[in-house]
């Protein structure tokens, strides 16, 4: 049966007209945006499957390539195109929000941005959120990916990011792809040397958080590791 053929009050577009976004059920809200299904699937029904496809999460959805999206029958190119534009879009506007106000009011937001950027990588990606002086953010960079150890971060090309952005402060970032956001002795050792390194040149490291899948990242901070 196709939605049109449903009753007008479980339809996903007049439910998001009548009830707001917020009452959708993810696949219902992909439903809407992929529009049409293919023969012998409605489009919740594909969003269904493309949820699936990804453990029915999001992020892994959002993190996914054009290619992993696109290869599910009924999607293609197009539509993985578009909602890549669409996941980006998303990161953009909480990075636009947290450079428009004090990060450190709000660490919810910082959080937030964190786990749609990291949360569902594949390996390792070691990441630097550079701040002016009224801690806003002025860019957030990746700097290191792979199997990040005091070896494969420099902290000599940390502090050339640092002293190039006029940077007066930074926030770390890394993300564990094992899902366990405890850190690790390493994890530790190579906060401590960067922190060594960064106050050389009156920079302050005010966090560096650890994300791991959809869990809350870890803040050192709050911790007490800085």
């Amino acid at each position: 049966m196709a939605i049109s053929d449903w009753p007008e009050g479980e339809r996903p577009r007049e439910r998001l007209l009548a009830h707001g976004p917020a009452a959708l059920s993810d696949a219902e809200l992909l439903a809407i945006y992929l529009r049409v299904g293919i023969r012998g699937k409605t489009a919740v029904d594909l969003a269904r499957d493309l949820l699936h496809r990804f453990d029915g999460k999001l992020g892994a959805l959002a993190d996914a390539s054009l290619e992993e999206i696109a290869e599910l029958p009924g999607i293609g190119i197009a539509k993985a195109a578009q909602l890549k534009a669409s996941f980006e879009l998303a990161r953009r506007a909480i990075a636009q929000e947290m450079n428009e106000r004090d990060n450190l009011a709000s660490p919810g937001k910082v959080r937030d941005w964190l786990r749609l950027r990291l949360a569902y990588h594949k390996h390792e990606v070691f990441m630097a959120l550079w701040l002016d002086t009224q801690n806003r953010l002025i860019k957030a960079e990746e700097l290191f990916s792979g199997t990040l150890t005091q070896t494969s971060v420099y902290p000599r090309e940390v502090v050339k990011k640092a002293l190039a952005h006029n940077a007066a402060a930074v926030i770390l970032a890394h993300n564990h792809p094992s899902g366990v956001s405890e850190p690790s002795d390493a994890d530790e050792m190579l906060t401590n040397t960067l922190k060594s390194a960064l106050a050389l040149i009156d920079i302050r490291v005010l966090d560096h958080f650890i994300v791991a899948g959809c869990s809350t990242p870890l803040s050192f901070a709050e911790r007490g590791l800085l």
